[in-house]
């Protein structure tokens, strides 16, 4: 094999490595939240930016703008919303500043629940790094930081 032919394998080796990485992580977390709180990552995920939100403004989100930082269509946010809404988790209530818009947030039950899943997260996460020490924590977070530079910059036509 070419050293040309090499070198090009490298970058889509990095690609399913990182993605195999991303598979086991995000298996082990659906699992420990659906063990642990009977709850899924996507659940997770919406209380996630919700609390984020609630630091930024009282007001919560729209379902717009939660089906934006979710990356997901208001119509699969809409069953997962109205869920929640039924368990107290977080409500849902016309916008004071448009009237076609529904402003979500989090409930004082839904915090609480959140800030239980977000502690025990933070350990799990913690714990599957642990084998890596904090040079190399520090290296693969400015090396992942790189990439996500080179990527965010790739420009399609230069294929």
């Amino acid at each position: 094999m070419s050293n040309k032919r090499q070198h090009a394998a490298t970058p889509l080796r990095i690609w399913l490595r990182l993605l195999t990485c991303t598979n086991l992580i995000e298996s082990r977390v659906r699992g420990r939240l659906r063990t642990n709180f009977a709850t899924t990552l996507p659940r997770f995920d919406m209380l996630a930016q919700l609390d984020m939100a609630a630091r930024e403004s009282r007001e919560g989100l729209t379902m717009g703008e939660l089906a934006r930082r979710l990356l997901v269509s208001n119509g699969n946010l809409t069953g997962l919303t109205s869920r929640l809404v039924k368990e107290g988790l977080v409500t849902r209530a016309t916008s004071s500043h448009d009237r076609r818009a529904q402003r979500v947030r989090l409930t004082a039950a839904g915090k609480r629940a959140f800030d239980a899943m977000a502690a025990d997260h933070r350990r799990w996460i913690e714990s599957m790094l642990a084998g890596m020490d904090g040079a190399e924590s520090k290296q693969l977070y400015e090396l992942m930081g790189h990439l996500k530079d080179t990527v965010q910059h790739w420009k399609a036509e230069t294929v």
